[in-house]
């Protein structure tokens, strides 16, 4: 038993949190790092004992673009900072992960600054993937290389070459020897070389007991990445998709389908991988924004607090505020929050007064860290199941009808249950319970032993309305203009585009309770084949409108790629004079297929 399998994580974004300028002037430091403190209390309150923080080097802009792996992004503060940031979470019992970005870097970062000074005769030449100079690129370089995501910005690392891979892992040494960091976020994990991620967990094996590897991974089989060999764990991208649109569907197949087909990759309860379960984070909606039904707010976290996995709660969040995508601006994902706009939230607020009550109950109730998972009832508007661990078994109910509900169900071996949110007390007869589950409600049914027979109980109340967000973060940074998307975070939406494709092609859980790896394949061929229709046909329009306007064939499929590749990006957020820039100055033909080829990928 380690840390992270009884962690419950928090996750704050803090270019964002602390409203940092988007672009890094590298003209000073600026200590806003300590304006965290305040959190580390509230981080505790609601009962979280691990944070994910990151991105935090020095960088460009959004904080994937690094710099300079071993410096504090100088919007933030400075090392010192950071060192005395992860001590005062330490003494407070909080571990600390960061986000290891270590698929691609900056076009400031000294390496490639090297190549573009003394290109062929650079040293590290090899350090990047794909480094021709007989080539070209937006930046007119006078040469090109591999890339992520179809940005140049973000230049693909080499994992393969051996001086990349013992710069990378000696970064991590040098993390842990001076901040004494408990784990990674790995940026980027399911493009990473699979021989480099080996190398990465010999040195978490290495630097610290119990270091934690997570990986980011959107879909797919999570086997590959979770194993003795790679990581710990990976982001549960399926399970955060069946949460909220199996409550706005009125759907509970689709969660009840998707945990069976995660026990089928070789188990992510008991003694299985624990996947990083979350509902919302940096690169997605805010789920009060994506629930239909406001109330549903509760189910929804009762069900992120009690499925197999480590549950993650997205800074703000907890106050249920909203935060949408929109066309120019990622903004309102990342906004900027002072804690005191939030004061006595635990009490006043029904939203953060919920996910402290989960964070308390789940910290006392070892079942749903290590127990295994046990399907009890299923139907569209109500689901229950049941989590066993060293003789006991706690029940979780949930539902998302508008009326209140009665089940019968099976019950382990206590004579009585209470329920761990609301307080009701129930006895066992003939080996069942019969519990009256509340409307967009649930509970959480616990054996009543003598410890918890005069537990005391919060009152919980319905959630309907988002909680208040400051003015500070009214997509306002530290120099008080309004701020644009940036790269990352369109690149990011494109790939939650992608993943929205594939969704529309799953088959109905009402119509098949189990997985299909044919239906699967068809699926993602279907979805696969869908969008590169789209592409095509938006190319052949767009190059045949340019190509008759200017009567030449050839500047036609230039100009209608280029305009391909403006339109996605518009459609993903906020493009910047650079970035358009950037697409009208590449006029080379196979290099702007490419581009358009990385969106669909």
């Amino acid at each position: 038993m380690a840390w992270y399998d009884e962690a419950i994580f928090y996750h704050i974004y803090p270019l964002g949190l602390l409203g940092a300028p988007k672009e890094n002037s590298y003209d000073g430091v600026t200590h806003r790092l300590k304006e965290l403190d305040p959190w580390i209390n509230h981080i505790k309150e609601i009962g979280c004992n691990a944070l994910y923080i990151g991105p935090l080097f020095e960088s460009v802009g959004h904080g994937y673009e690094t710099t300079d792996y071993r410096k504090l992004d100088s919007r933030l503060g400075d090392n010192k900072d950071l060192k005395r940031f992860v001590k005062k979470c330490h003494d407070k019992g909080i571990r600390v992960i960061l986000d290891g970005v270590f698929n691609h870097t900056g076009r400031d970062f000294f390496a490639f600054k090297d190549i573009k000074e003394n290109r062929e005769k650079s040293r590290y030449k090899d350090w990047y993937c794909n480094v021709n100079f007989g080539g070209n690129n937006e930046y007119n370089d006078g040469f090109s290389y591999d890339n992520w995501g179809g940005f140049n910005l973000l230049v693909k690392l080499n994992q393969r070459n051996p001086e990349v891979k013992d710069y990378i892992c000696d970064t991590i040494r040098f993390w842990v020897s001076e901040f004494d960091i408990d784990g990674l976020r790995l940026d980027a994990a399911d493009v990473l070389d699979f021989d480099f991620m080996k190398a990465l967990r010999a040195v978490a094996n290495e630097v610290k007991p119990e270091f934690w590897l997570m990986g980011e991974v959107i879909h797919g089989d999570y086997t590959r990445w979770v194993n003795e060999g790679t990581l710990h764990s990976v982001t549960n991208y399926v399970m955060h998709k069946a949460l909220y649109s199996g409550h706005n569907d009125h759907n509970y197949f689709e969660i009840a389908h998707t945990q069976r087909w995660l026990d089928g990759m070789g188990g992510s309860s008991g003694q299985g991988f624990k996947l990083y379960n979350f509902v919302d984070n940096h690169d997605v909606e805010r789920i009060f924004t994506k629930l239909s039904n406001k109330a549903h707010f509760t189910p929804v976290h009762i069900l992120l607090y009690t499925l197999p996995g480590i549950p993650s709660i997205y800074y703000g969040s907890e106050f249920a505020i909203e935060g949408r995508k929109e066309k120019f601006s990622d903004a309102s994902l990342r906004p900027a929050l002072n804690i005191k706009d939030y004061k006595d939230s635990v009490k006043n607020n029904p939203a953060t007064k919920l996910v402290a009550a989960l964070g308390k109950v789940r910290s006392e109730t070892p079942e749903l860290s290590y127990g295994d998972y046990k399907e009890l009832h299923l139907q569209n508007r109500q689901y229950a199941f049941s989590r066993n661990y060293d003789g006991r078994s706690v029940v979780v109910t949930v539902n998302n009808d508008d009326n209140d509900c009665m089940l019968t169900l099976p019950a382990g071996n206590s004579v009585e249950y209470v329920g761990a949110l609301f307080g009701e007390r129930i006895t066992v007869n003939n080996g069942c319970i019969q519990v009256c589950v509340k409307a967009n409600s649930g509970e959480i049914w616990v054996p009543a032993e003598k410890e918890n027979k005069k537990k005391k109980l919060v009152e919980l109340q319905t959630i309907t309305e988002a909680g208040k967000i400051s003015d500070a973060s009214e997509n306002k940074g530290a120099s008080g203009t309004k701020e644009k998307s940036d790269t990352h975070s369109d690149i990011n939406g494109i790939e939650a585009d992608s993943h929205t494709e594939r969704e529309e092609f799953e088959p109905s859980y009402e119509e098949t309770s189990e997985s299909n790896p044919a239906i699967e394949a068809k699926m993602n061929s279907m979805a696969e084949s869908k969008k590169n229709s789209k592409i095509d046909s938006q190319l052949n329009s767009e190059a045949e409108s340019r190509s008759d306007s200017k009567g030449n064939y050839e500047e036609g499929v230039i100009a209608g790629l280029q305009e391909a590749i403006l339109a996605i990006m518009e459609k993903n957020g906020y493009v910047t004079d650079q970035m358009r820039n950037d697409v009208y100055n590449n006029t080379h033909h196979d290099s702007l297929v490419n581009w358009v080829k990385s969106f669909i990928r």
